[in-house]
């Protein structure tokens, strides 16, 4: 479903740009938070024709607090998109920290193809802005995670070192675009077990 922007009226105030690079002060950034966040239920919940006013009220803030953080509802949705993707890849040092190199792949992988299957209404929402900075940006930082998950594999040697992480990457990503068909989710999990059966195979694991 396109999402069309909200159309200005008199009663709505003229949006503020913030300085660049200057911080918010605490309840500022609370109340971007507050927005983020209702924004992203209403995403869960697979409702996506929604007016930022209906995002104000349900955050308990007022209309002009809203376009001071988001002058369009275009600019919202690449917010809740930057912050989902911050937190899944910064999963990463969790996963990491108490897993072995592939074992952390193998869960993060994993923890995309649960993303894809708990954010159908945000990947509906992001279709009407496509050539945002942000979703370019989104795709390099999973690459980039699962580039550093797969060399420390390879240096631990529990994964063969001839499969490019662009390969492994093309096989979730083109997974995660068919997730309407009854028992995907399920499914796609197999596939990423399997995948990483093959990354493993032949290697003598320490």
């Amino acid at each position: 479903m396109k999402i069309l922007p909200v159309d200005p009226s008199p009663t709505k105030p003229s949006p503020t740009k913030s300085s660049p690079g200057k911080p918010l002060r605490a309840d500022a950034r609370r109340n971007r938070e507050r927005l983020l966040a209702t924004a992203r239920e209403l995403f869960l919940g697979g409702k996506l024709d929604f007016p930022l006013e209906d995002i104000a009220r349900r955050s308990g803030v007022g209309v002009g607090t809203i376009y001071r953080h988001f002058e369009t509802r275009e600019a919202l949705i690449e917010a809740v998109y930057q912050q989902e993707i911050g937190t899944l890849c910064a999963c990463a040092d969790e996963l990491l920290g108490r897993l072995s190199a592939d074992d952390a792949l193998a869960a993060f992988l994993g923890q995309m193809i649960d993303y894809a299957a708990n954010n159908r209404g945000l990947a509906a929402a992001l279709c009407s802005i496509p050539d945002a900075p942000a979703f370019t940006a989104g795709p390099r930082l999973l690459m980039e995670a699962v580039s550093r998950l797969m060399r420390l594999a390879v240096a631990e040697r529990r994964l063969r070192a001839d499969v490019e992480p662009g390969t492994v990457l093309t096989v979730i990503t083109s997974l995660c675009r068919v997730n309407d068909d009854p028992g995907w989710k399920a499914q796609a999990h197999a596939v990423v077990a399997l995948l990483l059966d093959g990354l493993r195979l032949g290697v003598a694991r320490p």
